[in-house]
């Protein structure tokens, strides 16, 4: 078969060349497949020439850390004209080019359907003007076209997230976190515009990772008076001790009647009214610069595979598609249905029906808004409900769980209960190390990487009578243990003893908190997505290094225990040539074949390497090990440098990500405990030993569920601390593919078109 492929790209977003890259690399094993780059969009398009350029996999290496677009984004006026169109009809049938991706937003992707829509037509009207001949528009008759979203404000509805908003959320939060830092020294508040015209993801993402006081976005304008109520709020906070307020403004933040309010404005109010030194900060295009975060990189790369299977799979039957992102799965779309919806979102807010707007954008902007107010609106009750719930870290640190505590111990509050603080894990619960946590003592707590509360890896099983005493001695009622695979170890512990202690019979919770990200029940854990971003980083750098000095091969350990995941992620996103696990066997022969490939790769103009290696992946083929082999075989074609990444994997601040996942998380934990709790309320006294009393909260495909602790052992392997099942080993291939090795990628679970518009019809229009 020959197929031959443009891609074009408009707007600017991050990820966009790691979409790229994929392009070519998955098309590779069929060598009839030739792909082009479209140069500045679809006025590249219309332009020919030299603006429609074979693409190569050397042409396409070191992409994948560079912001922006390679391949260049431009406005076409022409290409809104028929000419134009015609004009780029035109080109691609000379170059014989019949299935089209482009990457942008719901515009470009508008154009691209007409486009489509109306290519008949044009190559008919080519053949009569004489400029392509019959047999030209017969062997181009039909025209595939797929879609890919590109755009830093997420506001594209059908997709949890579009290439570059993860991104953008990294270049916001590294600015907030610098200006609270001045803020607190100087007690200020600070209001900080990001954009968003239309869609205030961004800034409710922000205001979730940072713990703001309070935010405006397009999709929900505050309520009549809100003047009052910010002033009040902004008061309160500084009663209870805050040096530090801060507000995230969208830029295309309404009010109810429909008049724009801008930072200037909110400004004056808070200065006018507190006489509060107040600060603002308007962010602009620093959000859409820099290097792109290892999830963009990631989503960009998984997004470009899908869209050539989508391509390659079209018939003149199947509808224009988009391939997106539910949970961690990819889906595909039907593109005209997603504009639509996307429209019905604009339509929604311009008639006031705010409540649809929010529901249209979909879940994960719903339960971000539920959760973010929640957290921030309501003020503790005065009815205290008499439960006591304990809350403790367990395992190695990790960015991402102070935040889950600070979530948890805030929505505690709100619910009435009294929150204890428990200090060095199960060691702190047996020897009495607890004490009550407020609302203030976990502010700013968000943006803290690490362990506040303090961690250690020892199990409760050798202590188990001193923590049933301690539980009795504080009236503990409800625990939540926020920690690695030894929370799910300890919390199955705790769980075994409730024959033999009645006080283990209250209700648990455990959320997944490890860089490992290696804890059965959960397809991510807090902490994982920071890791890592830290690796992918120091991958570049060292990648930099390699491209300097030529023909030159790194070998980089990371950490993860037995659980291949960072190992393999990083790969993916640092463009690794290799990547050791655990659980993925290699032998003596695999490490052959590598060196073979490198030595290949040597002749080519990317004349540098990169290898990953789990810590673990296995007790022989240690990293001296290979280290010493790619040394001693790539002798006179390259030469070897070896890096142990060690702890660092385990510091820094926390992600946007993590946090905004830690904060949900706690916060759904603890609403989970209180129902709960209610169900266990007997004679005056909590008493739950069922099963289901003691769960883990996890990230499972596309929902945050709670999953009995007892019920997961049967997918656990004890010895080598992981799930037997692990989502991302299927996404392992493609890695492989784009280092340049001929393997199969398994299509199995491959997407099929899915849709949005019976999510819209169900809210009655």
């Amino acid at each position: 078969m020959h197929v031959v492929q443009s891609m074009l790209q408009h707007g600017r977003a991050y990820g966009y060349n790691a979409a790229v890259a994929p392009q070519e690399g998955i098309l590779a094993p069929h060598a009839i497949v030739q792909w082009h780059h479209g140069y500045n969009g679809y006025q590249g398009l219309v332009d020919g020439g030299d603006h429609i350029r074979p693409a190569t996999w050397e042409s396409v290496s070191m992409m994948l850390q560079l912001g922006g677009t390679v391949i260049g984004s431009a406005r076409s006026k022409d290409f809104r004209t028929r000419e134009g169109r015609m004009m780029a009809a035109r080109n691609l049938v000379k170059l014989g080019i019949t299935n089209l991706c482009v990457i942008g937003g719901d515009g470009s992707l508008t154009g691209a359907n007409e486009f489509r829509t109306e290519w008949s037509g044009l190559l008919a009207d080519l053949v009569k003007g004489g400029k392509i001949t019959e047999e030209e528009a017969k062997k181009s008759s039909h025209l595939n076209i797929v879609g890919m979203v590109g755009s830093i404000d997420n506001d594209f509805c059908g997709t949890d997230m579009t290439i570059g908003t993860d991104s953008a959320l990294h270049r916001i939060i590294e600015v907030v976190d610098a200006i609270t830092t001045t803020a607190q020294s100087h007690q200020r508040t600070f209001i900080l515009e990001v954009m968003g015209r239309h869609c205030g993801y961004l800034a409710l993402v922000t205001a979730l990772a940072c713990g703001a006081d309070w935010v405006f976005i397009p999709e929900m304008p505050p309520d009549e008076g809100w003047e009052n109520h910010l002033c009040r709020r902004l008061a309160d906070q500084r009663a209870r001790g805050s040096r530090l307020n801060v507000i995230i403004v969208a830029e295309g933040a309404i009010s109810k009647d429909g008049k724009p309010i801008t930072s200037e404005q909110i400004k004056k109010l808070v200065t006018d009214r507190l006489g509060f030194d107040t600060r603002t900060t308007v962010l602009g295009h620093v959000q859409r610069g820099g290097t792109p975060s290892a999830f963009d990189r990631i989503l960009g790369s998984r997004m470009g595979v899908e869209a050539v299977m989508a391509l390659l799979e079209a018939t003149p039957e199947t509808p224009a598609c988009v391939v997106s992102l539910s949970g961690n799965q990819a889906i595909r779309l039907p593109l005209m249905e997603c504009v639509q919806v996307t429209k019905d979102v604009t339509a929604a807010m311009a008639e006031g029906r705010f409540d649809d707007a929010i529901k249209l954008r979909g879940k994960s902007f719903e339960n971000n808004w539920n959760t973010y107010k929640l957290l921030a609106h309501i003020n503790p009750p005065d009815v205290k409900s008499n439960i006591n719930v304990a809350i403790m870290n367990i395992g190695a640190p990790c960015a991402g769980m102070n935040a889950a505590v600070r979530s948890a111990v805030r929505m505690g509050i709100i619910q009435g209960h009294t929150m204890l603080a428990v200090h060095d894990g199960f060691d702190g619960l047996a020897h009495g190390q607890i004490e009550p946590i407020n609302w203030n003592s976990v502010s700013g707590w968000t943006g803290k990487g690490g362990s506040n509360l303090g961690t250690k890896r020892t199990l409760p099983s050798k202590m188990l009578e001193q923590i049933s005493l301690n539980i009795a001695k504080f009236n503990i009622h409800a625990l939540v243990i926020i920690g690695g695979f030894e929370a799910y170890v300890g919390g199955l512990e705790l769980v075994q003893a409730r024959e033999k202690y009645e006080e283990m019979c209250i209700p648990m919770v455990v959320i997944p908190a490890t860089v490992s990200n290696n804890v059965p029940g959960s397809d991510f854990s807090i902490g994982a997505d920071t890791a890592l971003n830290t690796i992918t980083s120091t991958c570049d750098r060292i990648k930099q290094s390699a491209a300097g000095t030529k023909r030159r091969v790194f070998i980089v350990e990371t950490m993860g225990g037995y659980c291949g995941y960072l190992a393999t992620m990083a790969g993916l996103a640092a463009g690794a040539d290799a990547a050791y696990i655990f659980e993925d066997k290699f032998n003596i022969k695999d490490l052959e074949v590598n060196v073979e490939h490198l030595i290949e790769k040597m002749k080519t103009t990317v004349k540098r390497g990169l290898i990953l290696r789990n810590e673990n992946c296995n007790a022989n083929y240690t990293t001296d090990f290979i280290f010493n082999l790619y040394s001693e075989e790539g002798k006179g074609v390259f030469d070897c440098r070896k890096n142990v990444l060690g702890h660092m994997q385990q510091g820094g601040t926390p992600t946007p990500f993590d946090r905004n996942f830690g904060t949900k998380m706690g916060a759904k934990s603890v609403l989970w405990l209180t129902d709960k709790l209610k169900e266990c309320y007997r004679h005056g006294r909590i008493f739950a030993n069922t099963p289901d009393s003691a769960c883990v909260l996890g990230m499972r495909k596309r929902a945050l569920t709670f999953q009995a602790l007892t019920e997961l052992k049967s997918d656990t392997d004890f010895e080598h601390r992981i799930p037997h099942t692990q989502w991302w080993l299927k996404i392992r291939p493609i890695m492989k593919i784009l280092a340049k090795y001929n393997i199969k990628l398994d299509t199995s679970e491959h997407a099929d078109m899915e849709h949005v518009i019976k999510k819209r019809s169900a809210l009655g229009k």
